[in-house]
């Protein structure tokens, strides 16, 4: 099972949703980058449960202990621990679900292939584990926001409400002020009244998440493998419950001509179109293929989409089968479940996307990979 992601800026994941604790071991991050439990912590709040009334009620405080790699308040190179101690499992809940898989998890496959497999809360499986994307993620930004790079997250669409505007001061709204974490105030309304309305249901609802990169150099990336934009997709697609990655115009480039989508360049801040012309200094005047071409970055925002499915976990009656006898069983699912995980994967997409940017930036050289203070100015 592989359990870690990234070459040089390397995140591995550890935990279980009903186990004693969720954590990751960030190798990779550079001496001499202020941390503390304050900068992770900031992230774990917005996407902890219990929240709203939109989210799972498992009361959890997901507060972190940094266990290693930081001395006299920075990093000092070698690995960082983040740990965070679960407090609200209820392994009783999932008892039931020994022998029978649920629909649209992955219990069945997870049981064939290893055998051995935790049932609880959907053990390694669970959307809970995604507490060690955040802690990568935390560090991730902070590294990146030294270089002026910045990551935002917003929900875009829920079933068939979309956003028709973007106000970004809306997403860093409080989560009692703004749970849905989308940055049209009034398809934010729609939107949580959509979801409660399939949670009073009893089922659920899917929805998408654009990510948008800001400040992010020309040159990250490779040509071939190694493309940013192909990392970016299996980052994204490896968040439980994504089915679709769109980069920039995504899938809506097949019904387009190239006249219409080519992104064409220009001089920017510059009267003299002879003088000496810098990186980033060259712009194009529309962002159809999202900030990379060629697999490569082109210093224009990064924004990806991603399709996130309807939470698998309802309480309507389902068809099922027993492992153990080969027979059919109905199943109606237990426990405290999202009607829509959307607004919770907001800072999860953030955090991927940011330690996918900070590992380039590491391979790319505008960070120096020993000593931030060395970095390049």
């Amino acid at each position: 099972m592989t359990n870690t992601a990234g070459k040089i800026f390397t995140i591995t994941s550890f935990g279980a949703s009903h186990g004693k604790a969720i954590g990751a071991v960030v190798d990779g991050c550079p001496a001499n980058l202020e941390l503390s439990e304050k900068d992770i912590q900031k992230e774990l709040d917005r996407r902890k449960p219990g929240t709203s009334s939109i989210t799972s009620p498992r009361k959890e405080k997901d507060e972190v202990q940094i266990l290693s790699g930081i001395f006299e308040g920075k990093t000092d190179g070698t690995p960082i621990t983040g740990v965070v101690f679960n407090e609200d499992q209820r392994s009783k809940d999932y008892s039931y679900l020994k022998n029978t898989p649920r629909p649209g998890h992955g219990d069945f496959t997870w049981s064939e292939k290893y055998g051995n497999y935790d049932y609880n809360g959907g053990g390694r499986g669970s959307g809970r584990v995604t507490i060690s994307h955040v802690i990568g993620g935390a560090i991730a930004k902070k590294l990146l926001n030294q270089q002026g790079i910045k990551v935002i997250s917003h929900v875009v669409q829920v079933g068939n409400i979309k956003a028709k505007t973007v106000n970004m001061n809306l997403i860093e709204e409080k989560a009692s002020q703004n749970p849905i974490h989308c940055a049209d105030h009034n398809a934010a309304e729609d939107m949580e009244n959509l979801i409660l309305d399939y949670k009073n249901k009893g089922d659920s609802i899917g929805g998408v998440v654009e990510t948008i990169t800001l400040g992010d150099p020309v040159g990250l990336g490779e040509p071939i493998f190694g493309k940013l934009d192909g990392d970016l997709a299996k980052g994204l697609m490896d968040i439980g419950s994504v089915k679709g990655v769109e980069i920039g115009m995504g899938f809506d480039v097949a019904s387009h001509t190239g006249s219409e989508i080519n992104d064409e360049f220009y001089i920017k801040n510059k009267e003299n179109s002879y003088e000496k012309i810098e990186k980033n200094d060259i712009g194009t005047t529309t962002n159809t293929s999202g900030g990379i071409l060629g697999g490569i970055s082109d210093g224009m925002p990064i924004v990806t989409k991603i399709a996130v499915k309807p939470t698998p976990s309802i309480s309507m009656v389902q068809n099922t089968v027993d492992l153990e006898t080969r027979k059919a069983r109905k199943i109606e699912i237990k426990g405290r479940h999202d009607p829509c995980i959307c607004p919770r994967i907001v800072p999860v997409s953030e955090s991927v996307t940011a330690i996918i940017l900070a590992d380039h930036m590491l391979r790319s050289g505008f960070i120096n990979s020993s000593n931030l203070e060395k970095t390049p100015k």
